[in-house]
């Protein structure tokens, strides 16, 4: 209850900026998350929606914008796959390197081939399927 009357405190803030700081925090860690799958830009541009290079290298330089629905709905499934991972494996290592395994259930494709088909559903595909696999 404490961090509730630290909020209570403060000015506060409108669900605009609560929504721009959460798309900014999702923003940053799929930066990382990326990082951590040893993407290049262009695979990075395609799994947020064929975001143009410059825009993708804007994030990386700390430059942050406004995202639509669909840039921000890519960003929630890929939050969404890295938190299944995670569960999934102990080692995060393994969990990183998941994507780049091929798998009998995508007919032998890796989910980082799925996931590059570049829509939205294929994204929610990999996010579904890994929520089965951990039971969710």
């Amino acid at each position: 209850m404490s961090s509730l009357q630290l909020i209570e405190d403060r000015d506060e803030l409108s669900p605009t900026e609560i929504q721009v700081a959460e798309v900014h925090a999702m923003q940053r860690a799929c930066l990382r998350l990326f990082e951590h799958w040893r993407l290049t830009d262009e695979q990075a541009c395609i799994l947020l929606g064929n975001i143009a290079k410059r825009t993708y290298q804007r994030w990386k330089n700390g430059e942050l914008g406004r995202v639509n629905v669909d840039l921000s709905t890519r960003l929630s499934n890929l939050m969404g796959i890295h938190k299944a991972l995670r569960l999934l494996f102990t080692d995060p290592k393994r969990g990183y390197e998941w994507i780049h395994r091929a798998n009998t259930t995508f007919l032998n494709k890796t989910a980082l081939e799925i996931m590059l088909g570049g829509q939205i559903t294929d994204l929610m595909r990999i996010r579904r399927y890994l929520d089965a696999q951990r039971g969710d």
